[in-house]
């Protein structure tokens, strides 16, 4: 059974569509890479996924539904006033709706939310205020949120975000672990494929209401993402670096992907 159905699927605001006929499988333990410039349907479709979107038209199913998905959001600096602990962050992902806990749930809650910051490797800071934290702490502590309830699927929505390259292989390497040693499904947005082109099995690449889905190999070349953006684009290999160039320049058809990070 997919972790991760849609068939048909259409969203469209008004006269503009995102993306239409959209028919995808996400197996348990895939990883799988949305791709795209700003605007071209990327955090709509986790919001599809999360239950906040509904679609224009087509059909969606997560497997275990929504309690059964682990959602990153995109790394940003949390207020330096905020005193909110950093296990008390984690909690939220396991009990964030729920109040009352009776003296066994709250036993129990504690061991998840151990279990889970000593995965990310964060027990040093867990009961430091979040805001004085580094971004990379911070944003462990967000990938610990969504271990916390032992998702079937991790929804991961611009998580390396602002983050240096040191703790942008970190925060990846955290999150294919818990997909090769539990099977989760793993869909990835980003708009920096390096980091996590060693780990990547399929592309999802989306622009101007259009799509492609395959490997990184199938779909990041010239033939393909021509025409994807209906423009002449190079795809070029220069030393341990893949190029690709848009015509007219622009910052959003340009990605720049290093095989430096499978070293």
């Amino acid at each position: 059974m997919s972790a991760i159905s849609l068939r048909g699927a259409r969203l469209s605001y008004g006269d503009r569509v995102l993306w239409d006929g959209l028919d995808l499988d996400v197996e348990p333990g895939e990883f799988l890479a949305v791709l795209g410039p700003n605007g071209s349907g990327k955090t709509s479709l986790m919001r599809v996924l999360l239950g906040l979107q509904p679609l224009s038209s087509g059909t969606v199913s997560v497997a275990g539904g929504n309690h059964a998905i682990g959602y990153i959001p995109q790394q940003r600096a949390l207020d330096q006033s905020m005193t909110l602990r950093g296990r008390d962050l984690v909690g939220l992902g396991l009990d964030g709706h729920r109040w009352g806990l009776g003296l066994r749930g709250r036993r129990e809650r504690r061991i998840r939310v151990d279990a889970a910051i000593e995965a990310v490797d964060g027990t040093r800071y867990a009961d430091s205020p979040v805001g004085v934290l580094s971004g990379g702490e911070q944003q462990r502590l967000r990938v610990a949120q969504a271990l916390v309830g032992d998702p079937t699927v991790m929804l991961c929505d611009e998580p390396l975000l602002s983050l240096d390259l040191a703790n942008q292989r970190v925060v990846s390497e955290l999150i294919d672990k818990r997909r090769r040693e539990s099977d989760t499904a793993v869909l990835f947005v980003t708009h920096e494929l390096n980091p996590v082109l060693p780990l990547v099995d399929r592309v999802l690449y989306l622009v101007g209401g259009r799509f492609r889905i395959g490997t990184p190999e199938e779909v990041m070349n010239s033939r393909t993402l021509s025409e994807l953006y209906r423009t002449p684009v190079e795809v070029v290999r220069v030393r341990d670096q893949i190029l690709v160039v848009g015509a007219g320049a622009c910052e959003e058809q340009t990605h720049h992907l290093s095989a430096e990070a499978a070293s």
